[in-house]
């Protein structure tokens, strides 16, 4: 079984994580769409960590774990874009207004970058290991690195991983060039027919010029042309840039189901307080633009 964090976290900023031995019960963008149970996991010494899993399956997902206590839970939509058409249709279905901002970004960009960007593509093992070298030390500096701890993994396992699946064709990845240097890189491991959004980041000081939706939008029009996949799943959570680029959504949920120790059921208490100061703390910020300044601060 493997260890994973119960986190505490406003907007960008992991404030705190428990450690818990959980085993993990993912579903697939296609288990969703299927509305299906996948196999159930034996579970952990502290249970089962629930991963994207469709919100009107939680009765029958917290019946197989009936002496687990379920808490932090967090609804949202998972969005995906179904790849059937081609990417001029996918473009076709953006408002002229949006066509116009990402041209926009895209030129204002490759304006102010010393030479001009450029994306390079990884898919073979070797390619996959040169991407490595350049996008983990970027990744370091990236803000999902530094205060989420989900930055680009660079440990031996995973590493192991991805150039297994560049092996058998099952990864795609970019990088996004200014002039010489990379700013932004994309890493997308394959599951059947679908991409999975696994890891996106940028050089935060380009920040201001939209890399990471430059780059999403350059390597969405190489990954058409393939015409090999039917499905880009954005996974778990909800983000401004999953809804821009998604053409649909599910409505999906993550949770815990911790065995009911004391330990267990005091940090679940914790999380249910913090989580409901959070969401009041939001609410009232909302009402100015106090929770924009909040959230470019959390992510400085």
């Amino acid at each position: 079984m493997a260890s994973a964090g119960i986190d505490f976290t406003l907007g960008a900023r992991r404030l705190a994580s428990v450690p818990r031995d959980l085993a993990t019960w993912a579903f697939s963008l296609e288990d969703v769409l299927a509305g299906a149970l996948p196999e159930a996991p034996a579970g952990g010494r502290d249970g089962v960590r629930v991963l994207s899993a469709p919100t009107a399956l939680l009765p029958a997902i917290t019946a197989r774990f009936p002496q687990c206590l379920a808490g932090g839970r967090q609804d949202y939509r998972r969005h995906y874009i179904a790849m059937g058409a081609g990417f001029d249709a996918y473009m076709a279905g953006f408002s002229g207004r949006t066509r116009s901002t990402l041209r926009r970004k895209a030129r204002k960009l490759a304006e102010v970058a010393p030479g001009g960007t450029h994306v390079t593509a990884y898919r073979t093992p070797a390619e996959v290991e040169a991407f490595l070298g350049i996008a983990l030390p970027l990744s370091a500096r990236t803000y999902q690195a530094r205060l989420l701890g989900a930055g680009l993994p660079g440990d031996p396992a995973a590493r192991r991983a991805m150039l297994e699946a560049a092996e058998e064709g099952r990864m795609r990845a970019f990088l996004l060039h200014a002039g010489a240097e990379a700013i932004a890189y994309l890493a997308l491991p394959v599951s059947g027919r679908t991409l999975v959004y696994a890891h996106l980041g940028y050089d935060p000081a380009w920040a201001p010029l939209s890399p990471g939706t430059v780059l999403q939008i350059e390597a969405l029009e190489r990954l058409y042309a393939e015409q090999r996949f039917a499905f880009f799943d954005f996974t778990e959570g909800e983000g401004a840039h999953k809804a821009l680029f998604g053409t649909h959504s599910a409505a999906c949920s993550s949770l815990v189901l911790l065995t009911p120790t004391l330990a267990n059921r005091t940090l679940l208490g914790a999380r249910a307080v913090f989580d409901a100061g959070v969401a009041r703390a939001k609410a009232l910020a909302g009402r100015s633009d106090a929770l924009g300044r909040l959230r470019a601060a959390l992510r400085a």
